[in-house]
């Protein structure tokens, strides 16, 4: 008799494989899972607030740009990462635009080595999100009535290993005697 056998005609005995359905948890269970759930405009503002008398100067103005990158869990497995850039152009001390906004992906990531999580969220993820950013921003500029401001290509890896060395220094202070 074969136990937890199916004993076929001609009297042969075949142990049960795991099911399709085994396999895949199984699978879930060891494999690292990294995938894209939604990207999506999260925030957009834009002021103007010397219009209409600034938008008849005829200097150029300066134009200062920050980006920054924030990982937060949302659930188990699932996180959403967001860029954010702020864009202010000035003539002299005045403001001619302001434009504010921020870029997020929802990311499924499992399996994934603790010390990988990291460069994941500052690296890859940020990777992908950045481009609707530079889209949007552009966009919505060009929509005001001004000449788009395209934000360049940002080295996520450069400015993530920037920021682990800034931690690290501010961490564990060096002590000179």
């Amino acid at each position: 008799m074969c136990p937890l056998r199916e004993l076929l005609p001609g009297g042969f005995c075949f142990a049960k494989t795991p099911s399709q359905r085994d396999l895949s948890t199984m699978a879930d269970q060891e494999n690292p899972v990294f995938q894209i759930q939604r990207v999506y405009l999260k925030d957009m503002s834009l002021e103007q607030p010397n219009s209409p008398a600034i938008l008849i100067e005829q200097e150029q103005p300066s134009v200062d740009i920050q980006l920054g990158v924030e990982a937060t869990p949302v659930a188990e497995g699932i996180f959403e990462v967001s860029v954010t850039a702020t864009v202010q152009t000035k003539i002299k001390d005045k403001t001619v635009f302001l434009v504010e906004a921020k870029q997020a992906g929802i990311f499924e990531i499992r399996n994934v080595p603790e010390d990988q999580m990291g460069p994941i969220m500052g690296i890859a993820c940020p990777q992908i999100v950045y481009p609707y950013l530079r889209g949007n921003v552009a966009d919505v500029i060009n929509r005001a009535g001004f000449p788009p401001v395209h934000l360049a290509e940002i080295n996520f890896q450069a400015m993530y290993e920037q920021q682990q060395a800034q931690a690290a220094g501010q961490a564990s202070p060096i002590i000179t005697q």
